[in-house]
């Protein structure tokens, strides 16, 4: 009889083990956004940019970069509530949401940028990983609900993705900017792109690229907010956040 409760022991200890090390292996493996980037910016060949239209686009983003500095909310400050409407017109809040558990809250520009849609694919591919300290995923983009509903359709996400169409929720977490009248003229008549089409007639307003990991108290923990719309919070920085919390 001893023996054979020493031998349950002896498997129980293989199997815990073995469960530390696939939780190690699985972490150790998570995707990374910024390889994803770069594998990206490797293989990219379009449009050739005249140096006319390269000085309006560098010019704007020198604009954006002195305009905000040091975009984005600050770890310890209360996450502003908002309540917006997803892809199928359904109302969330966040205070809702983080009743359940921490919330993990990136803004980002919209399903025409691929550097977002880079973004949220990593984010998609490391839920599980996030699902194990119950954390949520809500995405907020100004564009409107029926082009997230394609998006989504489209890759298949299964996280909450939220328009925010009056801008407000995006000015709360101090990341809203405008598209300078000049490069949005740039990308419809030179790339015959408009953002409008994605936002509705007249918005230019767009977020600084930013993510937050929000406590069940409505605090935040940590965040990562670049005017370099090509830098995003990594997964690995996301799960760092949330073992602090837990």
């Amino acid at each position: 009889m001893k023996r054979f409760f020493v031998q349950i022991l002896i498997a129980s200890m293989f199997l815990f083990t073995g469960n530390l090390l696939a939780d190690e292996i699985n972490e150790n493996t998570l995707p990374g956004i910024q390889e994803e980037v770069n594998e990206f910016l490797d293989k990219r060949s379009g449009t050739k940019i005249d140096e006319k239209d390269k000085a309006i686009m560098v010019k704007a983003a020198q604009d954006l970069d002195r305009a905000m500095p040091d975009p984005g909310l600050r770890v310890g400050e209360k996450a502003p509530d908002f309540t917006l409407v997803n892809a199928f017109g359904k109302e969330v809040r966040l205070s809702e949401q983080l009743k359940k558990g921490p919330v993990i809250l990136t803004f980002y520009r919209g399903a025409w940028c691929p550097f977002c849609n880079l973004e949220l694919n990593v984010l998609q591919g490391s839920l599980a990983h996030f699902k194990k300290y119950n954390a949520s995923l809500i995405a907020v983009t100004p564009q409107r609900p029926d082009k997230s509903n394609e998006q989504i359709k489209k890759a298949k996400y299964t996280f909450e993705v939220l328009s925010d169409l009056d801008d407000s929720v995006m000015k709360s977490y101090d990341l809203f900017f405008e598209v300078p009248q000049e490069l949005h003229e740039l990308y419809r008549n030179r790339f015959n792109f408009d953002i409008t089409d994605y936002n509705g007639k007249g918005r230019l307003g767009l977020p600084v690229p930013g993510t937050f990991v929000i406590s069940q108290d409505g605090v935040i923990r940590a965040v990562y907010a670049k005017t370099d719309y090509k830098k995003r919070m990594e997964p690995e920085d996301i799960l760092e956040a949330l073992k602090m919390i837990k």
